[in-house]
């Protein structure tokens, strides 16, 4: 009786041990390429947040100062008091800093804009995305459901 006990008692069998790394192989197959991409959604996440933070001190900029910057001011004029015409006549500082992008880069603006907005403003997304505003990476705030004018279509 106590040899029969002993063993069942002994450990596992490699049928055993072979059917539990399958199972994990199986899981390990479903789990990590979701894990990978969540980086990456990260990221377009943050630079939609971004350029919706943009947008309101350019509409703030707007309302003190009766126009948007220009495309040579930039997003700079929203940091440092522009000193090329037009000179805001109420200016103030409406970001601490102009934010770059989750891939380092700054991010683009030009007024008047081209995409049934008063004014654009993009990042071309990740490395390897082209800089025309063709690439489907490229995030910018008539594409984020919450521009400042209209609408428009992405790209």
């Amino acid at each position: 009786m106590q040899t029969s006990l002993r063993r069942h008692n002994g450990g596992f069998t490699l049928i055993e041990v072979m059917i539990v790394v399958v199972i994990l192989a199986i899981l390990a197959a479903i789990v990590v390429p979701r894990v990978m991409s969540a980086p990456e959604k990260a990221r377009t996440t943050r630079a939609k947040s971004d350029i919706q933070s943009i947008t309101s001190a350019l509409n703030m900029y707007k309302l003190d100062n009766y126009t948007y910057p220009t495309t040579q001011q930039g997003l700079k004029a929203l940091v440092t008091k522009p000193d090329t015409p037009p000179v805001p006549p109420n200016w103030h500082q409406y970001l601490s800093k102009v934010p770059k992008d989750p891939w380092g880069k700054p991010y683009k603006y030009l007024f008047p804009g081209t995409h049934n907005e008063p004014f654009d403003v993009w990042t071309d997304g990740p490395p390897g995305s082209n800089s025309n505003g063709t690439d489907s990476g490229t995030i910018g705030n008539w594409s984020t459901g919450n521009g400042s004018g209209s609408g428009g279509a992405n790209g």
